[in-house]
């Protein structure tokens, strides 16, 4: 038996069943996101990533920086003789290394990484911005290693220098490549055009050389001045006092806490500036 159903009852039913989903699709909460991933296991994911995928493109500008280092020294060989020039000349070319990289390379890279939109990728990342920056300025400083250690001990044989204390480049380098990889970082990310990191990061190096490499006691004043806002300096002036027969340790520590602070500012400045940079 066919029965028949008003057409009214049909039409009051359908809002009273969209009512009903649209209710149920209201009381739905939305799926939890996975939380950010943290500072330590971050660092290291991104340090990796830039150690492999630096490795072939730098290991080739490691081969200029140290040959430069080593043929400032031989140069300096016909002009200095020893004593603390001697000294100041193998630590300034031996830290020279890790400005080249450190510095230099890392102030191009950021300055590439912004101008060809790489941050956007960074920033899509659930990682802190403070990995990324300290992941990048890592791998860059540990491309630095083996070519001051390589300076380090052709100066002390070409200048006749002691090399019992030269296990004071493991603090040297990491403190030394982290205050400048710092500021390399910042120039890179704050310089409006990639062509002006690029210039910027070669003015720091060509600091580093002129103001590392040549003995204090011969700068003018103001020249001295500016040595001393240099992070470098105060990694090379350990270095140097580690040639001492009998090193003055006090100031060797003093030098590198300098050296840490610097590296910590900076660091935390280029951070600021990578947070900056990725917003816009």
């Amino acid at each position: 038996m066919t029965s028949i159903v008003p057409a009214e009852a049909v039409s009051s039913r359908v809002p009273d069943r969209a009512a009903q989903e649209s209710s149920g699709a209201s009381r739905t909460l939305p799926a939890p996101l996975a939380p950010r991933a943290r500072l330590l296991p971050s660092l290291a994911a991104v340090y990796r990533a830039q150690l492999s995928r630096a490795r072939v493109a730098r290991i080739p500008l490691l081969f200029v920086a140290t040959f430069q280092s080593v043929g400032i020294m031989i140069l300096m060989r016909g002009v200095v003789d020893g004593g603390s020039e001697a000294r100041a000349v193998v630590a300034g070319s031996s830290v020279l290394v890790v400005a080249f990289v450190a510095l230099n390379l890392l102030a191009q890279y950021f300055g590439q990484l912004r101008a060809g939109g790489g941050l956007d990728h960074y920033a899509t990342l659930p990682v802190p911005p403070a990995s990324v920056v300290l992941g990048a300025a890592g791998a860059y400083a540990s491309f630095t290693v083996p070519g001051t250690l390589v300076t380090a001990v052709t100066g002390s044989v070409l200048f006749q220098l002691p090399m019992t204390h030269l296990w004071v480049l493991v603090a040297v380098i990491p403190l030394a490549g982290a205050a400048l990889a710092g500021l390399g970082a910042a120039l890179g990310l704050l310089a409006p055009r990639q062509e002006l990191a690029t210039l910027l990061g070669q003015l720091g190096m060509s600091a580093a050389l002129l103001l590392g490499v040549l003995p204090a006691d011969r700068m003018p004043g103001p020249v001295a001045w500016a040595r001393d806002l240099l992070p470098s300096t105060y990694g090379v002036e350990a270095l140097a006092r580690s040639f001492d027969a009998r090193p003055d340790w006090t100031a060797i520590v003093l030098d590198l806490g300098v050296c840490a602070a610097v590296g910590v500012l900076s660091l935390a400045v280029a951070t600021w500036a990578y947070r900056r940079a990725a917003v816009r």
